[in-house]
């Protein structure tokens, strides 16, 4: 049959571009409904796809000549990647190419939560000018701990480097793993030196509701929180809890258990999480800049010519 890719999402047209070079018949329909897809995917080998919807068994069951999905972005959570290995349909996703604009936005979320920088900016927008309530800490001495040590972590511990912190990791999948800017150490080790946490792990079931209040209760000295992973390694409650308690300094979040509207404004924890004034916010934007976003299609349309 013909070497067909349907494109789904919207992706840098540099990966059509090579897709073509590569003798591929691509069709670019970002805006196609699922309902739609599903009519049509027994004509492609391959579908270029971000978080339009979840690839389970009833797609590839639909699917019946697909070869490959390339996923453009880091996770694969949205696909069921056990089916897709029985069926024997190879998975490509691209965390190479959003690793440095999670790195930087990670950065950015830590040092405007230890130097208050949201609360300061709304403040002097509402005529306060309090310059003791926003005194805000130095990065330089503090102990960052990254949980998962993979593309992302690895990057965020290189952004890290300059400020002369001391960066720790822990991984549960991997070790040996020391190099110039992150140490390896135990999960007893990074409860008991935190002044900051970041997650940087995929979701699975093992990874799902991960941090929640026994999680919490473990760290033995305040600490500042990011993820910039999945929403749903994190138990919203449990944060704000913790924030309450004080055991958490402030919390930055990129992704939530819930995302968009109107679904996120339904959850019960949602107005305590928007009233709470060290809580920094933003839309799963942290690997979503506009040089990742030809980046990834750079990776992939460079997997793609491994295999074809």
């Amino acid at each position: 049959m013909t070497k067909k890719i349907l494109i789904v999402d919207d992706l840098h047209p540099y990966f059509k571009e090579q897709a073509e070079i590569l003798g591929f018949e691509v069709d670019d329909r970002p805006q196609i409904t699922k309902d739609e897809i599903f009519e049509v995917i027994k004509d492609y080998i391959g579908i270029a796809v971000r978080a339009k919807f979840r690839l389970d068994k009833e797609f590839f069951d639909a699917a019946l000549n697909l070869e490959f999905v390339a996923r453009a972005g880091a996770g694969l959570d949205n696909i069921d990647e056990v089916v897709a290995k029985v069926r024997n349909i190879k998975l490509l996703n691209a965390p190479e190419g959003n690793m440095d604009a999670v790195g930087e936005h990670a950065t950015g979320l830590l040092l405007s939560l230890m130097n208050n920088l949201p609360n300061a900016d709304q403040q002097i927008r509402n005529g306060i000018w309090n310059r003791e309530a926003n005194r805000g800490y130095e990065l330089k001495g503090k102990t960052v701990a990254i949980i998962g040590y993979g593309f992302m972590g690895k990057s965020f511990a290189k952004k890290l480097k300059g400020f002369e912190v001391n960066v720790i990791a822990y991984d549960k999948y991997k070790t040996g793993f020391s190099d110039e800017f992150a140490k390896e150490v135990s999960m007893e080790e990074i409860v008991r030196q935190s002044d900051a946490l970041s997650l940087h792990v995929p979701l699975t079931s093992e990874t799902r509701q991960m941090v929640n209040e026994e999680y919490l209760f473990h760290f033995r000295k305040p600490f500042f929180f990011i993820n910039t992973a999945r929403g749903e390694i994190v138990n919203t409650r449990a944060i704000l809890k913790a924030i309450d308690q004080k055991k958490i300094l402030g919390a930055a979040l990129d992704v939530l258990e819930v995302e968009k509207f109107p679904i996120l404004a339904e959850q019960e924890w949602y107005a305590d999480l928007i009233k709470a004034k060290n809580v920094i916010l933003t839309p799963h934007v942290g690997g979503w800049t506009f040089d990742s976003y030809r980046k990834i299609s750079e990776v992939l349309a460079s997997k793609l010519s491994t295999i074809y």
